[in-house]
């Protein structure tokens, strides 16, 4: 079976914690591929601050992390609602002898039991669970055991911890505060050029 890390997000924008997070399920599931894949319009949040085709330009900072990536606009394509179960449903029909691995953040994982048909995902891939908070280990496994009793197969992913939100780096890029630390130079320079979440909030 090949190995095939499917990272989904906003990204709106990308940042170091999501980095982090990437790096971590890389390091921990050696997979043969990684495909990462921003969302269309994501069932759980409201509109976004940069158009989908400049998210999926953001996305190309992730490419030095696995030289085996590729970055897919098929959520952006399909158009309406990304559900992560209807994408891991089309993946898997055209890679059958394929076995996914999902990257999840604590807040993520925490959450879970309310995605849609959660059980069959959860049936369907790997969860790859790195904490993004550092003080929510115990909840983590806590939650990852109940998961695992529902015939789930959840692996922790040991790495650094950033506590960082693509909310709070939007607001920081309005009030004109330096985030360079927090987000990759090529996402920044993206976002620069286009003069996200400047005027939008303005």
């Amino acid at each position: 079976m090949e190995k095939l890390i499917l990272f989904g997000g906003t990204f709106d924008p990308p940042h170091m914690g999501h980095m982090a997070l990437l790096r971590a399920a890389i390091d921990t599931v050696h997979p043969d591929s990684v495909l990462v894949m921003p969302t269309g319009t994501p069932p759980h949040k409201g509109g976004h601050h940069a158009d989908a085709r400049v998210r999926l330009a953001m996305c190309r900072c992730f490419l030095p992390l696995f030289g085996q990536m590729v970055i897919s606009d098929e959520e952006i394509v399909r158009g309406g609602k990304s559900y992560t179960v209807d994408t891991v449903r089309r993946l898997l029909e055209r890679m059958p002898h394929t076995h996914i691995y999902l990257p999840v953040g604590s807040d993520m994982l925490l959450t879970f039991r309310k995605w849609r048909e959660y059980r069959e995902l959860l049936h369907s891939v790997t969860l790859v669970v790195h904490s993004r908070q550092g003080t929510d280990l115990d909840a983590l496994a806590q939650f990852a055991d109940g998961l695992r009793a529902e015939g789930g197969d959840i692996i922790m992913a040991p790495g650094e911890v950033l506590v960082l939100s693509s909310t709070e780096i939007r607001e920081k890029i309005r009030r004109g505060e330096d985030v360079t630390d927090l987000v990759p130079a090529s996402a920044l320079e993206i976002a620069g050029q286009y003069g996200l979440y400047r005027e939008a909030q303005e």
